[in-house]
């Protein structure tokens, strides 16, 4: 009888131990940082940038202009230029695709950088304001 108490008590103590080890695991997962910081130049285990995050790469300056820059240039909300208006973006285009470029990925006047896009990458932003302008001429 003594030695089934002794087993009985070795595998207790084996399976608490074990769950002991499972719990610090899972415990360990919930409190991780939900990501890492990647530097320029650093080589990181996931170096794919957020824009792709969505699955399917760079978004088109159609995509980035239907999810975030329709929601001001649609209405003219705060001065910005409603899309298709060639005189409200006449002015702007002649200051050059540079100008258009910083001030859409910067921000500019009541503007905020990048259209509060911050899933866009700076070539989506550009893309965008392609597609705004060859659409205002």
């Amino acid at each position: 009888m003594k030695s089934i108490l002794s087993i009985v008590a070795v595998l207790t103590v084996g399976a608490a131990a074990a769950m002991a080890q499972s719990v610090d695991e899972e415990i360990s997962e919930r409190i991780a940082p939900a990501g890492e910081t990647c530097m320029q130049g650093d080589e990181c285990a996931a170096a794919a940038p957020a824009a792709s995050a969505g699955g399917g790469g760079a978004r088109s300056g159609k995509q980035v202009y239907d999810s975030a820059c329709h929601t001001c240039h649609a209405a003219g909300v705060a001065g910005a230029p409603k899309f298709g208006d060639a005189g409200a973006w006449g002015p702007r285009i002649a200051k050059g695709m540079d100008t258009l470029y910083t001030h859409a990925i910067n921000g500019f006047n009541a503007m905020p950088a990048k259209g509060l896009c911050m899933d866009c990458s700076e070539d989506e932003v550009k893309a965008a304001v392609d597609y705004m302008t060859e659409n205002s001429q």
